[in-house]
């Protein structure tokens, strides 16, 4: 019994930073994130725009983004792992991961003077 615990607790480092996604490298992300043209839609920093959503820091976990880059809703394509392999797609989460997050619109003056 405690060899199966030893085992268990050495292998819980080893799964949760692949679920983390911390295995991706965010210049190669950017770079195919260029390259596919995700920026077409998203804008060059995951923004949105009008044909795509915002996508930097993104709520979804590493798993949610490649299921639904695989098998995506609306009007997005679907890349299938011919044209990004998961190893991509982890690259470009990352990539996103490292974008700033949007200011919330309080914080932006110029549409405080909106109202």
């Amino acid at each position: 019994m405690k060899k199966i615990l030893l085992i268990l607790s050495m292998l819980a480092p080893v799964a949760a930073s692949a679920q983390s996604g911390t295995s991706g490298n965010a210049d190669k992300g950017k770079q195919l994130f260029m390259k596919q043209n995700c920026y077409y839609c998203h804008g060059t920093t995951g923004q949105g725009g009008r044909d795509g959503a915002r996508i930097a820091q993104t709520a979804l976990n590493l798993q949610g983004v490649i299921r639904y880059v695989r098998k995506p809703t609306g009007g997005m394509p679907a890349f299938t792992e011919k044209i990004l392999s998961d190893q991509d797609l982890t690259d470009i989460y990352a990539y996103l991961k490292s974008l700033p997050a949007a200011k919330p619109a309080k914080d932006i003056p110029l549409l405080d003077q909106i109202k």
